[in-house]
């Protein structure tokens, strides 16, 4: 159920950071596609996207540990380098925005409210991503894994970007769709809000996270700043 203007109004905000995979874009197929390409190549069978989908969020090491689990570490390691030097080649090509955030950052532009990404992905990966997905004249900032000496849940990140985007940071949205996304916010003392699009996983308990929001679709997301 999308949440009243009343809301919105309560919370004050005046600028939007998002977390970038899970959030903000479907980056599952690029990785898992990856992924399969580095189990292909030492001898392994594929696996199939349902089974990993959930750990995307999480990075290449759990991505490879969720497709195999009781495999041994220096495998797990190979594997996971394997990943990253494919992922460089087709990273963006099957990744897109989430429906209906298009528009969001639309409506955000028109309504005069910046907003910017905050995600662990090392710039390496996260800026040809982003340049893919033709968010590079959009976005206000983009902080990375390697932006700052510590990364999410170290509020460090988080207070670049609100330097960047120019918003005090309890007037800030924060989006995210792991439990370190909203840890983050809380520790940035940013508002935080639950994407339950991304890639949660059966595990997860979202309700028990330090969220004020929870957006069950984007479209929730879509018709709060509306």
């Amino acid at each position: 159920m999308a949440l009243s203007n009343r809301e919105f109004d309560k919370y004050n905000i005046k600028g939007v950071l998002f977390d970038l995979d899970g959030t903000l874009a479907d980056t599952a197929p690029d990785l898992i596609y990856a992924l399969n390409l580095s189990l292909i190549d030492a001898g392994l069978v594929a696996c199939e996207i349902d089974k990993v989908k959930h750990a995307v969020t999480h990075g290449s090491l759990a991505l490879v540990k969720a497709a195999l689990p009781d495999a041994d570490e220096a495998l797990h390691h190979q594997l996971q380098q394997a990943l990253l030097r494919h992922y460089k080649v087709i990273n963006g090509d099957k990744s897109c925005l989430f429906s209906k955030l298009d528009a969001l950052l639309t409506l955000l532009d028109h309504r005069s409210i910046p907003y910017g990404i905050v995600t662990n992905k090392h710039a390496c990966f996260a800026r040809p991503l982003v340049r893919k997905l033709g968010l590079v004249p959009l976005v206000k900032s983009l902080i990375s894994g390697d932006s700052t000496i510590h990364s999410k849940p170290h509020p460090a990140p988080m207070l670049l970007a609100a330097q960047q985007i120019g918003i005090p940071v309890q007037n800030i949205l924060y989006l995210g769709d792991a439990e370190r996304d909203l840890v983050a916010a809380k520790n940035a003392n940013m508002i935080g809000g639950v994407a339950y699009w991304g890639y949660l996983s059966s595990d997860d308990t979202p309700e028990d996270w330090p969220a004020q929001l929870h957006f069950k679709s984007t479209q929730c997301l879509y018709d709060f700043f509306v």
